[in-house]
């Protein structure tokens, strides 16, 4: 009779501790939150504590000899100590460095931050974007003051008609690409006339561009309404795939829309980018490109990888002041059989007018005829 006793209350303390693990991962995100602490650094997924993208970015200060600067860490100082799953601090960087020639900073000395506070209440002018990042060159380009940067970062974002969505990516961007010691130019390719937008034709005509500025190591193609909300969402490429960024935007609930896809920000090496031969230059209008890119990166033989959901986290910008009205959002309807088309539509097939190319305080405007074709014609 002891015994059974002695066994009842153990099946009944087991279904307590059953019932209140199963609470807490069900009320708690899920899983993989449970574990999530053991491969984040301490604040990176604390979204009710988010910090000012400047934090501590002043520390960052000039070398005294720019020819004898070391190279950056590994690791930000800024960004604190993101433990990096096995074999990933191996395709970020080309070599291994030489220890006695790496900035070596405690960050300890560092507040690291993680989430940032996003918001579009006030409109930055481009004097004070410009006072709060001062060592922005002309043309957008940036290099870290204190270091040699290990990998170089291009931004191409598509662009027409949308200057308060430029103030506030930039206000962002800069500071966000900064801590994470980057090298990097934005570039803003703009399209003229009055037919319908074509962001995938556009990206094209800014890698071409952008690549004869400078051997790039990361093509980051980045819409102008997005905005990161972790600054551990780093803006370098997968050394084998393409990958997809904006894996989880506000406005889709921090969802993807659909399995496939590829819009938002993408990092792609320039290898993969030819690989895939580019975007296709035959979508105008809103989003239908997607499926076929990502349809033409499986063609190529790679895979879509993507940043981890609690990390690739994205404000979108409500602004409305190019688009037409819209309906709820909807996955467009795909125009073409990608698995005909890919080969004799992209980068080998890109056609287009250089009309201007200006380097402005913070970033290099590339103004471009791409022509127009009607939809469906």
């Amino acid at each position: 009779m002891f015994l059974s006793r002695m066994e009842s209350h153990c099946f009944l303390l087991f279904v307590f501790v059953f019932q209140a693990i199963f609470i807490l991962i069900l009320y708690g995100g899920g899983p993989s939150r449970v574990f999530r602490g053991i491969l984040e650094p301490p604040g990176a997924g604390d979204y009710s504590k988010p910090h000012d993208v400047y934090t501590n970015l002043s520390l960052f200060t000039r070398a005294p000899r720019q020819d004898a600067a070391p190279y950056c860490s590994a690791q930000s100082p800024l960004l604190g100590t993101y433990r990096a799953p096995a074999g990933l601090a191996e395709s970020l960087f080309h070599s291994s460095p030489d220890p006695a020639q790496t900035c070596l900073v405690s960050s300890s000395n560092f507040q690291t931050v993680g989430p940032l506070t996003i918001t579009f209440r006030v409109l930055p002018s481009e004097r004070m974007i410009m006072k709060r990042n001062p060592f922005v060159q002309s043309g957008g380009h940036y290099k870290p003051p204190h270091c040699f940067a290990r990998y170089k970062s291009a931004i191409l974002v598509p662009y027409r008609n949308q200057e308060k969505h430029l103030r506030h990516l930039l206000y962002y961007i800069h500071p966000f690409l900064q801590r994470q010691q980057l090298s990097y130019t934005i570039y803003l390719i703009q399209q003229v006339g009055t037919g319908s937008f074509n962001r995938a034709k556009l990206l094209n005509v800014g890698v071409r561009e952008a690549m004869k500025d400078e051997e790039w190591d990361c093509l980051v193609l980045h819409d102008i309404d997005l905005v990161p909300e972790n600054d551990y969402n780093l803006y370098i490429c997968d050394e084998y795939y393409p990958k997809h960024m904006a894996s989880a935007m506000d406005k889709f609930q921090y969802t993807l829309p659909y399995k496939s896809f590829f819009g938002g920000v993408s990092a792609v090496t320039p290898e993969h980018y030819m690989k895939m031969n580019g975007f296709p230059n035959t979508y105008w209008g809103d989003g239908g490109e997607n499926d076929d890119i990502a349809t033409r990166i499986h063609l190529a033989g790679m895979k879509i990888v993507r940043t981890s959901p609690h990390l690739g986290r994205y404000r979108v910008m409500d602004y409305n002041e190019e688009r037409e009205i819209q309906e709820p959002w909807r996955r467009p309807p795909s125009q073409h059989n990608t698995r005909k088309t890919w080969k004799a539509d992209g980068m080998n097939t890109l056609q287009f007018r250089l009309i201007s190319r200006i380097k402005h305080p913070l970033y290099t405007k590339i103004t471009v005829d791409i022509g127009y074709v009607p939809p469906f014609s």
